[in-house]
């Protein structure tokens, strides 16, 4: 068996509305709760599994590859729901999009303050 990354935890405020929030911008679906966690299933397999921390949070990054369709209907999404978005991970270029490696790219924030990224290359694929 090759080495695959099956799930991380991701802590939130409020899990429900974290995890409902990455399904609906991604279009994905929570699965039922597991122990303390709301899993939220990537299509590779992978699962963020969201948990609650009453905690100050410090913010991860998550990056999500996407196809060129997908990109679209999920920027709509992210553009309906008034979300602010950014070229890149420092938030200095509001309102932009990136084009690494010729494709596509985006950053968004999730309501505990996780960097979220969609790309439509994987990073140094060339261009």
């Amino acid at each position: 068996m090759t080495v695959q990354l099956n799930h991380t935890i991701v802590v939130a405020h409020d899990k429900r509305a974290s995890a409902r929030f990455l399904a609906d911008v991604l279009g994905l679906d929570v699965s039922p709760p597991y122990g303390p966690f709301l899993p939220v299933e990537i299509p590779n397999g992978v699962t963020l599994d969201y948990m609650d921390s009453p905690g100050a949070i410090t913010p991860q990054h998550y990056a999500f590859l996407v196809s060129e369709e997908e990109f679209d209907q999920i920027f709509a999404r992210i553009q309906e729901a008034g979300l602010t978005y950014w070229a890149d991970p420092f938030h200095s270029r509001p309102g932009e999009i990136n084009h690494h490696d010729g494709g596509r790219g985006a950053y968004f924030d999730d309501p505990d303050g996780h960097r979220l990224e969609i790309i439509t290359r994987p990073y140094g694929s060339g261009g």
